[in-house]
């Protein structure tokens, strides 16, 4: 899937820094409190990381880019992916949850802000 997501840093949808303390179910709680679960949400990604430091991958002191109209971070984020783990897509929603560091790819609009994290592509460390 090539789709991309709205990461609007006041949208709750990809940004959670600190990360949240919620318990063992991070994504269960996290995609219900966010209301990604009506219907469950297929895969969604948490970024931690301060939005100053999203907010300047749209910069050259934070990120270069990476074609298509896209800019890849120069330093990995601590990320959470939420996977759907399958059955109904109505709630109560089970996820698995993989944290990992991750180069984040986002587009940027022409104030140098973040308009879509692209959850398709996947660049580790």
């Amino acid at each position: 899937k090539d789709i991309q997501y709205s990461i609007h840093l006041n949208s709750k949808q990809h940004y959670d820094n600190p990360k949240s303390n919620v318990g063992k179910q991070y994504c269960d709680v996290m995609m219900k409190r966010r209301g990604l679960d009506r219907p469950c949400k297929e895969v969604n990604t948490f970024i931690h990381g301060t939005k100053n430091n999203i907010k300047s991958v749209c910069t050259d002191t934070g990120g270069k880019d990476y074609g298509n109209g896209l800019r890849i971070a120069l330093r990995p984020f601590t990320v959470t992916t939420c996977k759907h783990k399958g059955g109904s897509t109505r709630p109560p929603c089970k996820y698995s949850d993989n944290k990992s560091s991750r180069y984040i790819v986002i587009a940027c609009n022409e104030n140098k802000e973040p308009v879509h994290f692209d959850e398709s592509i996947i660049v580790t460390v």
